[in-house]
């Protein structure tokens, strides 16, 4: 099972993000978890200085955007 996280305050583009990974994952037919990582603290320990960030198992895949769906497919498979 993949850990997806969304790392962002819960602005308009976090939720976009969110939409989209769930999306891409559905697509690919992949067991996954989604978390939503609001807190700073918690955002800044991945290294991430811009949101909506994207990690995938623990490792940053996008930061700073909202990538297509067909472009998170990439990132997530």
């Amino acid at each position: 099972m993949k850990k997806l996280q969304i790392l962002g305050s819960g602005c308009a583009k976090c939720k976009k993000l969110a939409e989209h990974v769930e999306a891409a994952a559905q697509a690919l037919g992949i067991d996954y978890e989604l978390e939503k990582v609001t807190e700073l603290d918690d955002i800044l320990s991945f290294g991430v200085m811009t949101t909506p960030a994207l990690a995938v198992d623990g490792e940053v895949k996008t930061a700073g955007r909202v990538p297509s769906v067909e472009a998170l497919k990439v990132l997530i498979g």
